[in-house]
């Protein structure tokens, strides 16, 4: 369970820094070549898809995916399955606060190459994607801290 809280509060903090600075950050702010801060709101979901959907719609669609994910949490059969599923779960909640404070959500990192630009998206966006890498690693890391313990 601290997978979950540690990916909100860290969702919500760089978010709050972000909304709270948003004016100096229109358009963007760059850091490096390669690498901008913005400020977005978006309605939809991955890529802006499923833009013209109701913001309950998303909010509850996203919450139902969090019980289910809670539940695979309880069974986890080992700590980086659960930590994964913590940082998914914490993450898609970090984003149905966004939704339910502004009916959109926050995305402010924003990375190119020459003039092509990756969506722009968050930190709970990369807890998720992380959550989803480390799920899908978990049996080859489980297996290898068994074989050295």
């Amino acid at each position: 369970m601290a997978g979950v809280a540690t990916a909100f509060l860290v969702d919500q903090l760089s978010k709050s820094i972000i909304v709270a600075n948003k004016a100096s950050l229109t358009p963007s702010v760059s850091v490096f070549p390669g690498f901008n801060l913005t400020y977005l709101q978006n309605s939809g979901v991955s890529f802006g898809l499923l833009g013209e959907a109701p913001w309950f719609v998303l909010v509850g669609l996203a919450l139902a995916v969090c019980v289910w994910l809670s539940v695979l949490l309880i069974r986890a059969e080992s700590r980086f399955e659960a930590l994964a599923y913590g940082m998914i779960i914490g993450g898609a909640l970090g984003n149905v606060t966004d939704r339910l404070r502004y009916r959109a959500v926050t995305d402010f990192l924003d990375f190119y190459f020459r003039a092509a630009h990756w969506p722009s998206f968050n930190i709970a966006d990369v807890f998720v994607v992380g959550g989803v890498g480390l799920l899908l690693l978990s049996p080859w890391l489980a297996a290898r801290h068994a074989a050295s313990s």
